[in-house]
C-alpha cells in the first residue's frame, strides 16, 4: 500500500484565526500545554511583525478524529466540526492567540514604537518597533498593577500600543476608541484661539497613529504561517510517527507522553501517578530497563500485541489501565526472575527483548509452588537460550511477540487444531534445529562486554551466575557491588602484554568482572604472576576456586614465565599461550550454555571437569 504523502501549503495568520475561532482546529491530548516562556513570545511576535520566516507546523486533516482532543487555551469551545488536528505548531499558535486576544493572566504583550516614546528626545527617535511584554498583578485593594497599563494615554507616552489592536478580524471600533483615549489629552480645546489649526494638527497625528496600527495588523493578518497537511487516510501511528521525528521542543515528547495523555483523557487518571506507585512498590523494576518502555511492551503484550511502538499505539488504553496490576506483579516477578539468574542490571542485561516477554508471561503462570517451578524452568530455557542464540540480533520485537505467543500456548494448555499441545519445539528459540545454540568457536570471536553486545554479555552473565567472585577479597558479585561501582572489566591475559606481540585483547573471554583494587602498573608479565602480584591471596585452593568461578582455565593460565623472552619467540609464545588460554575457556562457557539451556543450574567444578574429562577421551589413542 502506497504510503499517503504530506504537502506543503500557505496559510495566513487571519486564517489560522478563523479556524481556531470556529473550532475546525483542535489539539490531539497528548500535546503538552503552551511552555513558552514571555521572552520567546516575545522573539515570536516581533518575527511576525518584522514578517520574517518562522517556520511550517503540521496538520493531519480529520473526516473522524483519531485522537482524544482539546481546544487550543482560551480558544473558544464551539462543538463544531474538527477538520483539522495541530500535531506540531501549537506553542506558536497559542502565542499567537493569545497575545494578540491579551488573555494571558500576568502578562501584558505591547508593540513598542519608539518614534511616540516621549521620554525619547524628538531628534533621536525611529521607526525601529520591538515586542515588549510587561508583567501584571494584584495589589491587597484587588487592582491590577501597574496602573498605567490599562490607561490608553500613558501607554502611548511610552510608545507602546496594546497588542491585541493588531489581531486579525473586524475590531474597528475597539482600534478607534483605544486611539481616542490615548490621544484625548492632546485634543484642542474649542476656547482655544488656533483651534481649527491644532484640530487639523491633532486629528493628522490620528490619523498617522491608525494607519500605522492598520499597518502592522496587515502584516500580522497576512502574514504567512505554512504548513504540512498530512491526508486524513494517514494511520494513527505514522501521524504519530511523524510527530515525534518533527517535533523540536528542547525536551521532545516520547510515545510513554502521548500514551498518558491519553489514557488521562479517556480513562482520567494519571499515568504518572500510578508509574509513581509501581516504583516505589517495586523498586528492583527500574534497574534493568526504562520504566516506561517496560510498562508499555508488557501492556502490548498482555494484549497480544507486538512489544514495539505500533504494538503500543495500537493497544487499548482502557485494557492497558485495566490490567495494570496485573502488569506490575509480572514485572516485579520477572526482576526477582532475573536476580535469581544472577542478572543485576541493564548495563550487565544481554538483550533487553526477553524482560516484557518474561513479564507477561508471569501474568499466566500459576502461584501453585509445583507449576510455577516447572514453568520457571521453561522460562529459564527461554532465557538462557535467547543470550546464546542468534534469533534476537534482528527483529527482535517481532521474534519475542512469536516467542511469548509459543510460550504462552504451552504455559495456558491450548492446543493446535489438531487437538496435540503445543511443546518447546514450537517456541522458536528453543528449536535448535531453527536456533542453535554458540560454539567454540563463535565464543573466541565475542569482542569486549562492555559494549552493547549479546553475546558478550551472555558469557558475562555466565559467570555472573556461578558467583564471579572477587579475585582478591572473595567476595560474590552482588547487585549492589554493580550499583556501588566496585566491579570493573579486567583482562585476563594483561592488555600491554597481548599488544606488545601485536595481538587483540578485547575479547569477552578474556574478561573478568572484579573489583579495581590497584592499579600497578602490569607490563609484560605472564597472567598468573600478575594476578598473584596484584592481589594478595593466600592458599592455592582458594585461588583456584575463585578463578574457577570465572571459568578461567589454571593450567593455560600457568602458562609459564616471559623474562628473558624478546622478539619472535615472546610473541609466538604467548599468542599460542593466549590461543590455548581463549580456546579452553571457550569450551566450559560452552558447556555451561548447554546446561543453561536446558533450564538446569550449573557448578564450576563439576563443568570443568566433564570438559576435562571429554578432552583427555578425544586425546587418548584407539586400542
Amino acid at each position: 500500500m502506497k504510503t499517503p504523502s504530506s504537502s506543503a501549503q500557505d496559510r495566513q495568520v487571519s486564517v489560522w484565526f478563523q479556524k481556531i475561532q470556529s473550532g475546525e482546529i483542535k489539539l490531539p491530548r497528548f500535546q503538552r500545554h503552551q511552555a513558552w516562556d514571555k521572552n520567546r513570545v516575545c522573539s515570536l511576535l516581533d518575527t511576525v511583525t518584522k514578517n520574517l520566516p518562522l517556520g511550517v507546523t503540521l496538520l493531519l486533516d480529520v473526516d473522524k478524529e483519531q485522537f482524544v482532543s482539546r481546544y487550543l487555551v482560551t480558544a473558544p469551545e464551539t462543538q463544531g466540526r474538527v477538520t483539522e488536528h495541530l500535531l506540531d505548531g501549537q506553542q506558536r499558535l497559542t502565542s499567537l492567540w493569545r497575545a494578540l486576544h491579551n488573555n494571558y493572566k500576568d502578562i501584558d504583550y505591547f508593540l513598542y514604537l519608539n518614534a511616540y516614546d516621549e521620554s525619547v528626545p524628538e531628534n533621536e527617535r525611529t521607526d525601529e518597533s520591538e515586542v515588549w511584554y510587561k508583567g501584571r498583578w494584584t495589589n491587597k485593594n484587588g487592582k491590577t498593577m501597574p496602573l498605567w497599563v490599562d490607561e490608553p494615554s500613558e501607554c502611548l507616552k511610552r510608545g507602546l500600543i496594546p497588542m491585541n489592536l493588531f489581531r486579525p478580524g473586524d475590531i474597528p471600533e475597539e482600534t478607534e476608541d483605544w486611539i481616542d483615549s490615548a490621544l484625548s489629552s492632546l485634543e484642542p480645546s474649542v476656547d482655544n484661539e488656533n483651534y481649527k489649526g491644532l484640530l487639523k494638527e491633532w486629528m493628522g497625528k490620528e490619523e498617522k497613529l491608525k494607519n500605522k496600527i492598520r499597518d502592522f495588523r496587515e502584516v500580522i493578518s497576512y502574514f504567512n504561517l505554512p504548513y504540512l497537511a498530512l491526508p486524513s487516510q494517514t494511520s494513527k501511528e505514522t501521524a504519530l510517527q511523524v510527530f515525534i521525528n518533527m517535533n523540536t521542543n528542547s525536551k521532545p515528547l516520547s510515545q510513554y507522553d502521548i500514551i498518558r495523555a491519553e489514557i488521562e483523557g479517556v480513562k482520567g487518571v494519571s499515568l504518572d501517578d500510578y508509574q509513581n506507585e509501581l516504583d516505589h512498590k517495586y523498586p528492583t523494576i527500574q534497574y534493568y530497563f526504562e520504566l516506561p518502555f517496560l510498562i508499555l511492551a508488557t501492556s502490548a503484550l498482555i494484549q497480544s500485541k507486538l512489544p514495539n511502538q505500533r504494538g503500543m499505539w495500537d493497544m487499548s488504553k482502557e485494557a492497558m489501565v485495566d490490567n495494570w496490576d496485573k502488569m506490575s506483579q509480572g514485572l516485579s516477578k520477572m526482576a526477582t526472575f532475573m536476580e535469581s539468574q544472577a542478572i543485576y542490571d541493564r548495563a550487565r542485561l544481554p538483550t533487553n527483548a526477553v524482560l516484557a516477554v518474561i513479564a507477561a508471561l508471569y501474568v499466566d503462570i500459576p502461584e501453585n509452588l509445583d507449576s510455577r517451578g516447572n514453568f520457571e524452568v521453561l522460562l529459564k530455557k527461554y532465557l538462557w537460550s535467547s543470550f546464546f542464540t542468534d534469533r534476537y540480533e534482528n527483529s527482535a520485537a517481532s521474534h519475542a511477540f512469536n516467542d511469548f505467543v509459543a510460550l504462552k500456548n504451552i504455559i495456558t494448555a491450548k492446543t493446535k487444531a489438531d487437538g496435540t499441545p503445543y511443546t518447546e519445539n514450537d517456541v522458536p528459540v528453543l528449536n535448535r534445529a531453527l536456533y542453535a545454540l554458540s560454539t567454540d568457536d563463535e565464543l573466541k570471536r565475542v569482542g569486549w562486554p562492555k559494549r552493547e553486545n549479546i553475546r558478550a554479555r551472555g558469557i558475562m552473565a555466565v559467570f555472573s551466575k556461578l558467583g564471579a567472585y572477587d579475585f582478591a577479597d572473595g567476595s560474590s558479585l552482588t547487585k549492589q557491588q554493580l550499583v556501588d561501582g566496585r566491579r570493573h572489566y579486567h583482562h585476563v591475559f594483561p592488555d600491554a602484554l597481548l599488544k606488545e606481540v601485536g595481538t587483540e585483547s578485547y575479547f569477552a573471554l578474556n574478561c573478568a568482572l572484579i573489583t579495581d583494587k590497584t592499579n600497578l602498573n602490569i607490563s609484560s608479565k605472564d597472567p598468573l604472576s600478575y594476578l598473584k602480584e596484584r592481589y594478595n591471596w593466600t592458599s592455592e585452593d582458594i585461588v583456584n576456586a575463585r578463578l574457577q568461578s570465572h571459568l578461567i582455565p589454571l593450567d593455560e593460565l600457568k602458562c609459564g614465565d616471559y623474562t628473558g623472552l624478546s622478539g619472535e619467540e615472546k610473541a609466538d609464545k604467548v599468542k599460542s599461550d593466549f590461543a590455548q588460554f581463549i580456546a579452553k575457556r571457550a569450551a566450559y562457557v560452552a558447556k555451561a550454555i548447554r546446561i543453561l539451556a536446558e533450564g538446569r543450574d550449573i557448578n564450576a567444578s563439576e563443568i570443568i571437569r566433564d570438559v576435562e574429562e571429554q578432552a583427555s577421551l578425544i586425546e587418548e589413542p584407539t586400542v
